[in-house]
């Protein structure tokens, strides 16, 4: 097992994971549908400014400690080193986001996501895609339909790359694109920092938050052109939508529905009001202030 600075008892206990741990299928399902259900996807460090440590200990310490969620250098992070203290053969590979766009568009690698062996086969694990994040794991050589918890899911051969697809309201809509090319932790460092401080990226000028629920997935949505919305995508129902135009009410949906320590973030409200006053005004100076 690797030598990391991880509290397993900790880690288990974050996403209320009771029974007894073992690196096999059964055990890796539990894990990924609690992880996505106890640890939001949100970009608030980005959205106040400030940078995002890939540090196993930092990670560590925001995820679990800290009660935060995080994006997906650092939630493939913290479940890959889990999986490892657990006996996993884990690999981590890199992805190219073509979420609403053409899946043979050329993007960057800006994704972080696992490849896990367990039971004599190879699984595709994602606990960090935003409000499509994995629910279920996906066996690597189908090309199927592959049920989760939440959507149906399949893995799409083109070449020597996989595109990921989701199923949303009866179609297939592309997530991300990627090979099997395994990666280091330092391939992974330039995105993030890129993603966290470029003035370009969506990750700093605007708001997401996403988290599973049994019954389907929240997600939190906020930039300076669109608005600040709210949604509940119910699974296999029409999805509902609320748009909160104060900073309370922001910060009120974080604690109830995220669970997030919004507290413990200073400059948080100043920063939605300067989001919502950019919204206001039609324009999105504001927020790179």
């Amino acid at each position: 097992m690797p030598d990391t600075p991880l509290d397993l008892a900790l880690y288990l206990e974050r996403i209320g994971f009771a029974a007894e741990a073992r690196a096999d299928l059964a055990t890796l399902k539990r894990l990924v549908l609690l992880h996505a259900k106890a640890i939001p996807f949100e970009n608030l460090d980005a959205f106040l400014g400030r940078g995002v440590s890939l540090d196993p200990a930092a990670v560590a310490g925001k995820l679990l400690r800290g009660k935060r969620g995080g994006w997906c250098f650092e939630q493939n992070l913290l479940l890959g080193n889990v999986l490892r203290e657990l006996g996993y053969q884990v690999v981590d590979l890199a992805a190219r986001v073509v979420w609403n766009r053409p899946a043979d568009v050329v993007t960057a690698r800006t994704h972080r996501l696992l490849r896990v062996t367990t039971d004599g086969r190879d699984w595709l694990v994602d606990v960090g895609f935003g409000g499509q994040t994995l629910t279920g794991v996906l066996e690597l050589e189908s090309e199927a339909a592959q049920p989760t918890p939440h959507e149906p899911f399949r893995l799409r051969r083109v070449r020597a790359e996989r595109i990921l697809e989701s199923q949303i309201r009866g179609e297939w809509q592309p997530l991300c694109r990627f090979d099997l090319q395994p990666q280091l932790a330092v391939d992974f460092e330039a995105a993030n920092y890129q993603l966290a401080h470029d003035p370009a990226s969506h990750f700093t000028q605007g708001l997401i938050v996403s988290r599973a629920v049994s019954e389907g997935r929240h997600v939190l949505s906020g930039h300076p052109l669109h608005g600040v919305e709210l949604v509940f995508h119910p699974t296999g129902g029409e999805s509902q939508r609320e748009v909160l135009g104060t900073s309370a009410a922001i910060m009120q949906a974080m604690r109830d529905l995220f669970a997030l320590p919004v507290e413990d973030l200073p400059g948080l409200r100043e920063r939605l009001e300067r989001l919502l006053s950019a919204v206001q005004a039609g324009t999105g100076s504001a927020a790179r202030s």
